[in-house]
């Protein structure tokens, strides 16, 4: 009975010492187009996916089924099963898609189509074209409201954060903001959009429902030069209250204020670190570093950097299925 009880003892420790969930991240390659696939619960590669030409955006769908990989070069998104990581179907993507959203219902997609100065929005499960939208030159960064109700486009020659009504996919408002405008995303209460603009090294943030911009934030890091600090990549946490930002060729990730925007930390990481994603309990955010052909891994409540992972050549996209 005694050794019954040491054994019961023990099963219930290790069952509470080990991880509540082991998530699956998805890195897109740009120069070897592949996808890494990396086990949460090990930080290691299980599985590379080749894929089409210049992987950049990835995102999952809602319940977890399917993978979508923007392949600029092939002039379409591929849609993988994650259960086997064969490619099922592609969609019409329309030329040169970089970043995209879903509805948060998973239905319709928004696809910047970098060459053709145009959202593209398609209907993922008929897997036909709805619209076209008319936007500024070369697009890149696709957010869309908790509520699914407002798009917001980057532009990146016209500088321009563009909000679309995804009711009528009109244009209602255009925000200018500083040069090369690369991520927009919105804060989980729908009461902000940050935008990250590259070349102009500051990040936007703007009143979701006025759509003025609030506040203006730039970085400074000691003993890195002013324009190799590139804000790209955005994150926040669901509270709002913590924000982690990519800034490229500075080899860091910001950390900072989601209420007084002030920057808390900077962490290095790999060589030109590109985007950033959380793991769904937010435990751990994913950093893509384009030079070192790596991504770090980043724990959340000590924001120390816990782990290097190397992965395909050119890391640029990063996802985790839910």
């Amino acid at each position: 009975m005694l050794r019954m009880r040491s054994a019961l003892l023990a099963t219930t420790i290790f069952a509470f010492a080990s991880p509540a969930f082991a998530y699956t991240v998805y890195v897109s390659n740009e120069k070897d187009n592949t996808v890494s696939v990396i086990d949460s619960d090990t930080w290691e590669v299980t599985d590379t996916i080749k894929v089409g030409q210049r992987p950049r955006g990835v995102t999952v769908s809602p319940d977890g089924k399917e993978l979508y990989v923007a392949c600029g070069d092939d002039d379409t998104v591929q849609v993988y099963d994650t259960a086997t990581n064969k490619m099922i179907h592609t969609l019409p993507s329309g030329p040169d898609p970089e970043l995209f959203t879903l509805d948060p219902s998973g239905n319709p997609m928004y696809i910047a189509n970098e060459d053709d100065n145009l959202v593209t929005v398609v209907d993922v499960k008929a897997r036909q074209p709805i619209t076209e939208i008319p936007v500024g030159v070369e697009p890149e960064g696709m957010g869309i409201s908790p509520d699914g109700k407002v798009v917001v486009n980057t532009s990146e020659t016209t500088s321009m954060a563009h909000f679309i009504n995804t009711e009528t996919h009109e244009i209602f408002a255009n925000v200018l903001v500083d040069t090369r405008p690369r991520v927009a995303i919105f804060k989980d209460d729908n009461s902000e959009v940050w935008v990250s603009s590259e070349v102009g090294g500051t990040v936007a943030v703007i009143d979701a429902a006025t759509q003025e911009i609030k506040k203006t934030f730039s970085f400074q890091i000691d003993g890195v030069r002013s324009e190799a600090i590139q804000p790209v990549g955005i994150r926040m946490t669901h509270d709002g209250k913590k924000a982690y930002i990519a800034l490229g060729p500075a080899n860091r990730v910001a950390v900072v204020n989601g209420e007084t925007y002030e920057v808390e930390k900077y962490l290095l990481v790999g060589q030109r670190v590109w985007q950033l994603a959380f793991t769904p309990d937010q435990k751990y955010i994913i950093s893509t570093n384009g030079v070192s052909n790596d991504v770090s891994i980043i724990d959340v409540a000590s924001d120390e950097v816990i782990k290097s992972v190397g992965v395909g050549s050119y890391p640029w996209g990063v996802v985790v299925k839910p």
